[in-house]
């Protein structure tokens, strides 16, 4: 898979900072927003997130051959109207419910909620996801899936809207900014080659795909 320039071209300069708390300079701000950006656009131009994030924690990651984990969390919530709409089924076909969060090493990347139809698995693939802590795009990756995104909502600008038409804001020595915890959501439809979807995800993202450059 191929990466962002500009992931590619930080991948050597990490100073080992990710989230947190910022330097408050238009750079850092700037930077930020580049990365955001980045990343942001990779999960787009791909079916699987997993593979994304596998990407990024092989090129982050602090140590070689780091994998991708799906942390499974107890909890059930079962599907509304809108996710049901989402998947184009009704009201009594059985959906599961997979709440997870995908981590490389210790550092949490994203946090999914993922329901999906088992109807449409294999039953050694629904057997892997109600069981171990394998990523869910690993798991059905047999299938050959597309994914559609829905909606791509970014949950925080480090610059305003309108930055690049704005005077340079004077800078305050010593001054911080927070990167908060969430900062991308995403929910997507992950459908077979022949156009059947079997999955409806929303996966938000964390500030710990955001790393400061070394100095």
């Amino acid at each position: 898979m191929s990466s962002s320039p500009v992931l590619a071209a930080a991948a050597a300069l990490v100073a080992g900072a990710f989230g947190g708390v910022w330097p408050d300079t238009h750079e850092a701000r700037l930077e930020a927003w580049a990365q955001l950006q980045a990343f942001n656009a990779e999960l787009l131009s791909h079916d699987s997130a997993t593979q994304t994030l596998q990407h990024w924690c092989d090129t982050h990651g602090s140590a070689p051959g780091l994998k991708i984990t799906a942390r499974r969390i107890s909890l059930d919530k079962p599907a509304g109207a809108a996710e049901r709409a989402d998947l184009g089924v009704g009201a009594d076909e059985p959906l599961r419910y997979r709440r997870v969060e995908l981590a490389c090493g210790e550092r949490v990347l994203s946090r999914a909620d993922n329901w999906y139809r088992p109807s449409r698995l294999t039953p050694e693939m629904n057997r892997l996801l109600e069981t171990t802590d394998t990523p869910f795009g690993v798991v059905v990756k047999g299938l050959g899936y597309r994914r559609r995104t829905l909606s791509s909502e970014v949950l925080f600008r480090p610059l305003p809207a309108d930055w690049d038409t704005l005077p340079r804001p004077q800078e305050t020595p010593g001054a911080t900014f927070v990167i908060p915890p969430e900062i991308l959501r995403h929910r997507a439809v992950l459908s077979t080659p022949d156009g059947q979807a079997f999955s409806l995800v929303q996966e938000t993202y964390t500030d710990q795909v955001l790393f400061r450059l070394a100095r």
